[in-house]
């Protein structure tokens, strides 16, 4: 049996590694008949949507009651949105600089998704349970189309 890694965070937001043992090998017979299957055109990405994404960048975080609570209504905030977490708070392999602080990422599958959650009800109501234990900045950014360049951004009058 093999095992993966999971990162949690202590109350101190120290990460710590614990071992999981999986349930069956990466690579197995019944997981090569799953990928064989053909995708459906409902599995397809839209290519004609650009996805949107909601970003924080949180620093002394107060691991207590309220942001307990707050993670813990947070995904039923995101489920009409079509929210998913891409990147939650993990401890990064620091390149250049120094990492300031603990990173979200959640992306939605449309243009309008992220400001149009951030703006709903259901969100706007446990904002000050994140807000109140937390300092650092929240953003909503639009994706970019399909295929993108970096050069994509570049106009006449910058490169001209």
């Amino acid at each position: 049996m093999s095992t993966f890694n999971y990162e949690c965070r202590g109350p101190d937001m120290t990460s710590q590694v614990i071992d999981q043992p999986q349930s069956r090998a990466q690579g197995s017979p019944h997981d090569l008949e799953q990928r064989a299957e053909p995708r459906k055109d409902d599995d397809m990405p839209d290519l004609d949507s650009t996805p949107s994404y909601a970003v924080g960048l949180l620093t002394n975080v107060v691991m207590g009651d309220e942001i307990v609570e707050y993670l813990r209504r947070i995904d039923a905030t995101l489920a009409p949105y079509g929210g998913r977490f891409l990147i939650h708070g993990a401890s990064p392999a620091e390149m250049e600089g120094r990492w300031p602080g603990d990173l979200i990422v959640i992306e939605f599958p449309d243009a309008d998704g992220a400001a149009s959650w951030y703006a709903s009800d259901a969100y706007q109501a446990i904002i000050p349970l994140r807000s109140n234990n937390a300092d650092g900045s929240v953003a909503v950014f639009s994706g970019v189309p399909q295929p993108h360049r970096a050069t994509d951004i570049l106009t006449e009058s910058t490169h001209g």
